[in-house]
């Protein structure tokens, strides 16, 4: 069985989007149950007949197409824009940084872990919201 993460991570998305606590998808032989507590997966074997294929697939879509630089979470967990609450954010729109600044945190476990960019360049677009929940290789900047 091929588990096809993205559908996972943009469902996870619209639970806190829509602030639902659990969401399930099923499609012939495929059935996915996300919740905020839990993920579920059986079958899965993914189909494009689907309107929420198709919506899924538009998003992904959007933000591979950008062009520029883009800067990935190195784990799964909580982003972060600043240090702390009320805290002056570590990057914003138009904002120049050089590589090895950190552009976001990512808490994951209780672990505060800093992302450090992958490159000197403007901040064009930040991809997630402040404590949005993020997966391992999700773009959360993108840098001109």
């Amino acid at each position: 069985m091929k588990i096809n993460k993205k559908i996972i991570k943009e469902l996870s998305d619209y639970l806190d989007e829509f602030n639902l606590t659990e969401l399930e998808y099923t499609d012939k032989d495929t059935k996915i149950k996300v919740s905020k507590n839990s993920v579920q997966i059986s079958n899965q074997s993914p189909s494009s007949n689907t309107p929420l294929d198709q919506i899924l697939k538009d998003k992904e879509d959007s933000i591979l197409d950008k062009p520029g630089i883009k800067v990935t979470s190195p784990i799964i967990g909580t982003a972060y824009h600043a240090p702390e609450p009320g805290a002056k954010k570590f990057v914003e729109i138009g904002k120049k940084i050089k590589k090895g600044d950190t552009v976001m945190i990512v808490e994951a476990m209780k672990t505060m872990n800093h992302v450090p960019s992958s490159a000197d360049g403007v901040v064009k677009e930040v991809c997630v919201e402040d404590g949005q929940p993020v997966e391992f290789g999700q773009t959360i900047i993108i840098l001109e």
